[in-house]
């Protein structure tokens, strides 16, 4: 076996657990409000393709990430609609977060809010809008 043969391998399994990880944490995304779905899922097919053709399809073909997955694929970005929920939803989170986090740690609520500027400022300008029909076609 030779190094690069070793390299390779190590770098698939390295990519192919990160990719686990990933799915974990879109799967969560699910049923937590503020925690993106999309983002992890998207990260996660990345991972899987340069790492297991097999894992790929099957998170193409999941029941609760493939649709997301799969329009974003396709179209290359989010309705407007589902950027609005998204905005909507991650601001929950982060309003109760930094309520939350009051008693605790001022300095944990400050990077709390910037997180959520920058996430802010990543769906309104670095995610492409795209039509709703798109969205619905691909549903």
């Amino acid at each position: 076996m030779s190094i690069e043969t070793t390299r390779t391998t190590i770098r698939r399994a390295l990519f192919a657990t990160l990719g686990i990880v990933s799915v974990g944490l879109a799967i969560v995304g699910v049923f937590v409000p503020g925690m993106p779905t999309t983002v992890f899922a998207i990260t996660a097919s990345y991972l899987f393709a340069r790492s297991s053709p097999g894992l790929d399809g099957w998170l193409q073909h999941h029941r609760w990430l493939g649709p997301p997955l799969r329009r974003f694929k396709a179209t290359g970005g989010m309705p407007a609609k589902a950027k609005a929920l998204a905005l909507m939803s991650m601001w929950t989170g982060i309003g109760i977060s930094v309520y939350t986090l009051s008693a605790i740690s001022m300095a944990g609520q400050i990077v709390t809010m910037v997180l959520g500027v920058a996430g802010t400022a990543t769906i309104l300008f670095a995610v492409r809008t795209t039509a709703a029909r798109q969205s619905l076609i691909l549903s």
